[in-house]
């Protein structure tokens, strides 16, 4: 009778887990809209594919998401703001990334822009996301730290925001995600140089928090992994791609924590001159 008990309770919280809604967190690097657009067709795919209802949400800005995913508010994540330290405490563990080449960070100017050199920029200003931005902010302010370049941060919400207002002419440059920026300037005729680029990174990955049961992240995963091998999922993909100008290849591969040591590191390094 009791191991009767027991199957039944264990059959009953694996109907729970699944049952369950599970947040998908993703840093609004574009507009809310173009954001929710490029990811809610895939979030519906993976979720009629592994059985795991997925809800997509975001902040306002870089920063109030970052802000809620240091503090474990979602289940997935899209973002590599959780190898900030002060990320650590949420323990979020890689599970894919996006497949393609690596990411880039790049200092930017207009193309019509008087500076030409990394050392122009001492003294003024430059754009960026948010503080806990990866290759928008930490990246870049690594290079110029290193450079013996001071510069003051302007910070524009998200990175499009930024670009939004390097356009405008309000910046005179700013710290930006290679492929963002490439994918901003072929929708809104954006004339850009580049002033500096970085070495590559492994591209933003899909995290979990330790919560989220392990059969459940296994079939996210999966599900992930698997789209551009079935006709629908690659659809779904293609379809998400024109709304950002997105360049093949597209879809998910399998990834891990190891991959991403080195973006930790520019966190520490970033997080040591600034706590002085």
């Amino acid at each position: 009778m009791k191991r009767f008990a027991a199957t039944l309770l264990l059959l009953a919280l694996t109907v729970s887990a699944w049952a369950q809604t599970y947040s998908f967190g993703v840093v609004p690097v574009r507009s809310a809209l173009l954001t929710a657009q490029y990811w809610n067709p895939i979030l519906d795919y993976v979720g009629r594919k592994s059985g795991v209802t997925l809800e997509f949400s975001t902040r306002k800005s870089s920063l109030e998401y970052s802000d809620a995913e240091a503090r474990g508010e979602f289940d997935f994540v899209y973002n590599n703001h959780i190898f900030a330290p002060s990320h650590a405490a949420a323990a979020y563990r890689v599970i894919a990334r996006m497949a393609g080449k690596p990411l880039y960070s790049q200092i930017v100017v207009s193309e019509a822009s008087s500076i030409h050199a990394l050392r122009e920029l001492d003294g003024r200003e430059i754009g960026a996301p948010s503080k806990n931005a990866f290759v928008g902010y930490a990246v870049p302010m690594v290079a110029l730290i290193q450079a013996g370049v001071t510069v003051t941060p302007v910070f524009g919400g998200n990175q499009e925001g930024v670009m939004a207002q390097l356009r405008a002419g309000t910046i005179p440059a700013a710290g930006v995600n290679s492929r963002v920026m490439q994918e901003y300037a072929a929708r809104e005729n954006c004339k850009y140089r580049v002033l500096w680029t970085s070495e590559p990174y492994l591209d933003i990955p899909v995290a979990v928090h330790p919560r989220v049961p392990v059969r459940v992240v296994n079939a996210v995963r999966q599900a992930l992994i698997d789209m551009t091998a079935d006709a629908e999922g690659l659809k779904v993909l293609e379809a998400s791609a024109a709304v950002i100008k997105q360049e093949k290849p597209w879809g998910f591969v399998a990834a891990d924590d190891a991959g991403y040591r080195n973006q930790g590191e520019v966190y520490r390094i970033l997080w040591k001159t600034e706590a002085r």
